[in-house]
C-alpha cells in the first residue's frame, strides 16, 4: 500500500498572498529569513492579511541559510511562550524548514533532535497550531513537502527530517515573491527543483501518481529555467509552479544518492559553503551515469530526456541527459567539479572517507534506484572532484 499526502489548500496566482486573511485563528507567528521579504513590502501585506483574519502576530526573524539546530530550538521557545494557534513562514526553503521543525518542539518541548532525525517518526502535530507555507524560491518546495533539513554546525552535516505530519496545512505559491529573486539563487533553486523531479521519478518509490508531476516538472524547467534566469517574469512564475510540482513527486516518492551526497557535502570544506541546489546541480550527471547501469533505470533516464527535446537510444538519451545538466550549469555559471568549484583538494582527500559514510547513511539513499556502498560513494565523489568518467 502507498500513501499520497499534499496539503489540504493551495492558493497560487497573482495576489495569492491575500488567502492569509482567510485563515482562522487567534495568534499567528511569521517565520522570517533574512530580511528581503520586509525589504519588499511582503512582510507588511502578509501582516496586514492577518491583522484582517482577527489574529494578533508575532515574528521570529533572521532564520539563517541552511537553519541550525540552536536557531530551531531557539524559534520553538518563542512559540511555547506566544502559543500561536498558526505558524506561517514565508521566503526560501530556510525559515520554512526552520519553521516546520520549531513547530514540533513547539507541541512537544520534551522531544530530541536525534529522535527527530529517525524518518517519519515525529509525535502527532496540530495538538496546538497549523502550519500555513509561503515560498519566495523556486526550487526547495518545501511549502508542499514532508520534509525539512537542519544543519548541526558542529559535525558540519545537514539532516533531512521527514515525516508526513509536517506537510503544510497550507501553501501560497504568489510569483510576485519569486520576482525578487537575483539571478544566481534562480539558478540554484531551478537546478535543485529539477533534482528533485529527476530523481523522483526514478526512486525505488515512484507511482503512477508522483511520475506525470515529475515528468510536467521537468518540462517546465527545461523550457523556463534559462529564460527565467535570464530575467523572464513570465518563466519566472511558470518556474514557481515548476518546482511546486517536482516538490509534490518527491514529497511522495522520496529522492536518491545527489541529496544524500549534497546534504553530506554541504557544511564540510573549509574553503567554502556548497548552496544545496548547486551542489546538486553539479552531481547531478554523475549520479545518472551510475544509475543508469541498471537497465530498467536507464529506461526511465531516457523518459526524462525526450521530455527535454533528446532523442536517439536509451544509452544515447542518458549520455545526452547528463549533457543537457551539464550545459545547463555552463549556461548559469555552476561548476561542473569539486575541483573547479574550489575545494582543495588535500581537504577533500581527507575528509573523504568519512563523508562517503555519511552520505551512505543519509535517509536520501534508500530509495536511489542503484545501491551504493561507502568505498563506491567515495569513487564516486573522486569522479565529481577530478571531472572523471564514471563506469562502475
Amino acid at each position: 500500500m502507498y500513501r499520497f499526502t499534499l496539503p489540504r489548500d493551495i492558493y497560487y496566482g497573482e495576489n495569492a498572498l491575500e488567502n492569509l486573511k482567510n485563515l482562522k485563528g487567534k495568534r499567528a507567528v511569521l517565520v522570517l529569513g533574512g530580511g528581503s521579504m520586509k525589504r519588499f513590502g511582503f512582510v507588511d501585506k502578509a501582516l496586514g492579511y492577518l491583522q484582517e483574519a482577527g489574529m494578533e502576530t508575532r515574528l521570529i526573524e533572521n532564520v539563517e541559510p541552511d537553519p541550525s539546530v540552536e536557531t530551531v530550538l531557539n524559534g520553538a521557545a518563542v512559540m511555547r511562550e506566544f502559543e500561536p494557534d498558526w505558524i506561517v513562514s514565508m521566503g526560501g526553503g530556510s525559515p520554512i524548514d526552520a519553521a516546520k521543525a520549531m513547530w514540533a518542539f513547539y507541541e512537544y518541548p520534551d522531544t530530541t533532535f536525534e529522535s527527530l532525525c529517525i524518518p517519519f517518526n515525529f509525535p502527532l502535530l496540530r495538538q496546538k497550531a497549523r502550519f500555513c507555507a509561503i515560498p519566495s524560491t523556486s526550487g526547495t518546495a518545501t511549502e508542499v513537502t514532508a520534509f525539512s533539513v537542519i544543519t548541526d554546525y558542529q559535525k558540519g552535516i545537514k539532516y533531512p527530517l521527514a515525516d508526513f505530519n509536517i506537510t503544510p496545512d497550507v501553501a501560497i505559491i504568489d510569483p510576485a515573491l519569486a520576482e525578487t529573486m537575483p539571478a544566481g539563487l534562480t539558478a540554484h533553486t531551478g537546478m535543485d527543483a529539477l533534482t528533485h523531479a529527476i530523481e523522483a521519478y526514478v526512486s525505488t518509490m515512484h507511482t503512477v501518481f508522483t511520475d506525470p508531476l515529475a515528468l510536467k516538472a521537468i518540462e517546465i524547467v527545461d523550457r523556463c529555467l534559462i529564460p527565467s534566469y535570464q530575467g523572464d517574469m513570465t518563466c519566472r512564475e511558470e518556474m514557481h509552479y515548476g518546482q511546486c510540482l517536482a516538490g509534490m513527486a518527491f514529497s511522495n516518492a522520496l529522492l536518491g544518492i545527489v541529496h544524500s551526497m549534497a546534504h553530506k557535502t554541504g557544511a564540510v570544506f573549509s574553503t567554502g559553503h556548497i548552496t544545496h541546489g548547486l551542489a546538486n546541480a553539479m552531481y547531478l550527471p554523475y549520479v545518472i551515469a551510475y544509475n543508469a547501469q541498471v537497465p530498467e533505470t536507464a529506461v526511465r533516464y531516457a523518459d526524462i530526456a525526450r521530455i527535454m527535446g533528446i532523442t536517439g537510444t536509451v544509452e544515447e538519451c542518458v549520455a545526452g541527459l547528463q549533457n543537457k545538466i551539464r550545459s545547463m550549469n555552463d549556461a548559469m555559471g555552476i561548476p561542473n567539479t569539486l575541483k573547479d568549484f574550489g575545494i582543495n583538494e588535500q581537504e577533500f582527500l581527507e575528509k573523504l572517507p568519512a563523508i562517503a559514510e555519511n552520505a551512505v547513511g543519509d535517509a536520501c539513499t534508500g530509495t536511489n534506484p542503484r545501491p551504493i556502498d561507502p568505498a563506491t560513494m567515495a569513487k564516486l565523489f573522486t569522479c565529481i572532484y577530478y571531472g572523471n568518467k564514471v563506469d562502475f
